[in-house]
């Protein structure tokens, strides 16, 4: 049986709560700021001992996510969180900005179709993940839960 969202969220393992390492960030809305917080994730990561296999599907998530915020809405700054909870790991990219579509993970992409893969890539790598609308009231926030 999956775990719910809310335990998910909440760190919750069983009956017992996780320790929690919080980390958040924010970057201009272009696309050089993609490889800066692929490295902060990655050097986070490092920081708080998550295993090589765990921070590289990380590094790939954030980067597909951070690209997508960039590309796709009008926002002038993406912000990017990482909750550690015992040993699932969240990670969450935010826009301000407006976009005319909500993001979905295609069913197949074409072999001569330059991108389109990146969500099916999240889909692969997470546990979980979703769309929900960002706390500021406009754009967005696409989460991610990686074990």
């Amino acid at each position: 049986m999956a775990p719910s969202y809310e335990a998910l969220r909440l760190g919750h393992s069983d009956s017992t709560v996780a320790a929690c390492l919080q980390d958040a960030f924010r970057l201009p809305a272009l696309s050089t700021s993609v490889a800066e917080a692929r490295r902060h994730v990655v050097l986070r990561l490092r920081s708080w001992g998550v295993d090589q296999d765990t921070r590289d599907s990380a590094e790939l998530v954030v980067s597909e996510l951070f690209t997508n915020a960039v590309r796709h809405t009008s926002s002038d700054e993406v912000r990017c969180s990482l909750q550690l909870m015992g040993t699932r790991l969240r990670l969450e990219v935010a826009d301000k900005g407006c976009a005319r579509t909500v993001p979905q993970a295609r069913s197949s992409v074409s072999v001569d179709q330059e991108g389109g893969r990146g969500l099916m890539l999240v889909e692969a790598l997470s546990q979980a993940w979703g769309v929900r609308p960002h706390t500021g009231g406009t754009g967005r926030a696409v989460w991610a839960y990686l074990a």
